[in-house]
């Protein structure tokens, strides 16, 4: 923790050391998940969460070494690789669940726009079906309703992303595929 003297911020030990890391290693820790991102936004966001598990890490950890935090930066691009998966795994089953095929060679594919243009409220049920893949029971749980309820309620987000799909989709889509 820090506090202020004589008008001044007086930082821990802790803090400075912490400092000192980031400085020293945020560098490498980067380069280290560039190499392994695409994107370079994603690419920082997940340097700099490296460093914010450092940082609540801090005082339970032995000394935090170019290991640890590599090793800190390899589970974390585990995990976004994960969710990159089964986004693109919700896609496809989208797709299947209204009947379309989709090329998503051009910029946003019609289920990304689709998905996009539904309500909240339906995206979400449709994330915890598909993404997150959940039984109805644990969708239910998570909605706080019945099990009939939220199948009801996934019925309808499905029914909802249907409609949205333009008329034609399936046989523009086939065209271009072809």
């Amino acid at each position: 923790m820090f506090h202020f003297e004589n008008g001044g911020i007086v930082l821990s030990e802790g803090e400075l050391s912490f400092i000192a890391l980031h400085r020293d290693m945020y560098p490498r820790v980067f380069r280290f998940v560039r190499r392994r991102v695409d994107d370079p936004q994603v690419a920082e966001e997940l340097a700099a969460d490296v460093f914010r598990v450092a940082w609540q890490k801090w005082d339970d950890v032995a000394p935090v070494d170019v290991a640890w935090l590599f090793t800190v930066a390899r589970n974390l691009l585990g995990n976004a690789y994960r969710s990159h998966q089964r986004q693109v795994a919700l896609h496809e089953r989208l797709r299947e669940s209204a009947g379309f095929s989709d090329s998503a060679e051009d910029g946003p594919s019609l289920v990304d726009q689709v998905f996009d243009r539904l309500r909240d409220k339906d995206r979400d049920i449709l994330q915890l079906a598909y993404w997150d893949q959940l039984t109805m029971s644990e969708i239910a749980a998570v909605l706080q309703c019945g099990e009939s309820a939220a199948k009801v309620r996934l019925h309808r987000a499905r029914e909802a992303f249907r409609k949205l799909v333009p008329a034609g989709a399936d046989a523009m889509a086939q065209k271009k595929g072809a």
